[in-house]
């Protein structure tokens, strides 16, 4: 038999439930996907639809970007708020250094001195004569942190070169690692075959990628600490006498034109095949937004967009937090409805919790004018004869005309172990009851057995005196 609970609570209350328990039986436990809105059009968005909605509606000073393809992506919600081709495979040239540097930063130790074997030398000879080097030598010795500096801040291909090698043991295993760690972070569409950004045609990633695999780098590692540094020293190495001195190259951190006070980390590429690329991540009140650009109009108006992308960002969307308090009230009081219509049966809660999201990014419009929180137990229905059974129940905030699913509350309904459950109040005062009853009746037997007894000796002395004066008179 099933309950449905919402219009149970609402048409029928409490005292019908012992009415429906007896009309019908069929399973109703609740999977993952039931939980959600088939309508795409009943203004309920899902967790998974959330990612790409705001794509879907239109606003007010959209920028004009001048790029081939371009993500602008909340990386605190997940949500995507501008995007073009965001999902088409693209060359990204040294872009490409973001992952070779995040796992350098992740697997290797930065006081770490690395010699510069044949094998890299090799790969490092054999670079164009237009790639960007550091202009290491073999059996330089060099550590871990000027290497990352270098690759950072000046684009130094060589320099991945060594850290791809001394990771993986050559760059092609090196390019495996970053494959995998793609995958790891949720890529969809990244194949790496260059450490640093080789014009090749199979190297291949998309501006949703790159945001996912800069957000990790910023977020998780030192990346924004060495990206925003103006500049470097690398002191002499056995190979090479004087002191190198790196000014970064990336026109956020030196130059005023272009400084953005939210910028936190990225990286520029070029090639030919390429054209001039630029992924980078601004933090403003604790919400980090990524910008990835391919194939921009020119070396100077990919920053230029950038930052029209940042400020459109900040200023047209809104990331709202969403914290288990906020819906705490009307868990409680959903979970004290759904006792109360079961307090006829033999079903019991045995567990609960929340699963919310985070975070949901809206429209600041949209946010201005507020939101409430609502449980949506449309869909929802108790078996009354499983064993056990877990539901999944929305949790919504819902705006004046969009509704966001944040999340899920899981409740776990099993069935009592064959006891009957006696008021403790009733149970006291029956045992008080029958202990009365017994005594008075244990009292009465034990006076009814002295009358008696009495009676029969009463009898007894009676005939003992009719037979004695019978005997005197006898005698007499």
């Amino acid at each position: 038999m099933s309950i449905n609970i919402k219009s149970t609570i609402k048409t029928l209350g409490c005292a019908l439930l012992a009415g429906l328990l007896t009309l019908s039986v069929f399973s109703a436990n609740v999977a993952a996907d039931d939980i959600y809105p088939d309508n795409p059009d009943d203004g309920v968005i899902t967790q998974n639809e959330q990612q790409t909605d705001l794509l879907n509606e239109k606003h007010d000073g959209w920028p004009t970007i001048n790029a081939a393809a371009f993500i602008l992506y909340d990386a605190t919600s997940g949500a995507i708020l501008v995007g073009k081709d965001y999902e088409t495979q693209k060359e990204p040239a040294s872009m490409t250094k973001v992952m070779t540097i995040l796992l350098a930063l992740e697997k290797l130790d930065m006081n770490q001195t690395i010699t510069v074997t044949g094998a890299m030398a090799k790969e490092i000879n054999e670079l164009e004569k237009d790639y960007v080097r550091l202009g290491l030598q073999e059996g330089e010795e060099i550590t871990v942190k000027d290497l990352i500096y270098a690759a950072v801040l000046k684009s130094a291909n060589d320099c991945c070169i060594v850290l791809a090698h001394q990771i993986g043991g050559s760059e092609a295993d090196f390019c495996k690692m970053m494959n995998e760690k793609a995958e790891e972070l949720g890529c969809r569409n990244t194949h790496f075959t260059s450490c640093f950004g080789y014009a090749k045609e199979d190297n291949l990633t998309t501006a949703f990628d790159l945001s996912l695999i800069l957000n990790e780098a910023v977020s998780k590692t030192i990346y924004s600490e060495i990206a925003k540094t103006y500049t470097y020293k690398i002191s002499a190495t056995n190979k090479y006498s004087s002191t190198r001195e790196l000014t970064n190259a990336n026109r956020f951190i030196s130059t005023a034109d272009f400084k953005y006070d939210y910028y936190v980390g990225g990286k520029t590429g070029f090639t030919d095949s390429a054209g001039n690329t630029l992924c980078a991540a601004a933090k403003k009140d604790g919400r980090v937004l990524i910008g990835v650009l391919f194939n921009a109009g020119s070396s100077t108006s990919r920053y230029r967009d950038m930052i029209k992308l940042f400020d459109f960002g900040y200023t047209n969307f809104t990331t709202v937090p969403i914290t288990e308090a906020e819906f705490t009230p009307i868990i409680n009081d959903t979970r004290n409805q759904m006792e109360r219509l079961m307090s006829e049966t033999n079903l019991y809660i045995s567990e609960q919790k929340a699963a919310l999201t985070g975070y949901v990014t809206t429209t600041s419009s949209r946010a201005q004018l507020g939101s409430t929180n609502k449980i949506d137990l449309s869909k929802t229905v108790i078996d009354s004869q499983a064993e056990e059974q877990t539901l999944e129940i929305p949790l919504c905030k819902v705006y004046s005309d969009k509704t966001y699913i944040v999340g899920k509350l899981v409740v776990k309904i099993e069935q009592k172990a064959g006891v009957i459950e006696i008021n403790p109040k009733k149970k006291n005062h029956l045992t008080d009851v029958r202990r009365v009853l017994i005594m008075f009746a244990a009292l009465s037997g034990m006076i009814v057995a002295i009358i008696i007894i009495l009676l029969i000796l009463r009898a007894k002395m009676i005939k003992r005196r009719r037979d004695e004066s019978t005997r005197r008179a006898k005698m007499l």
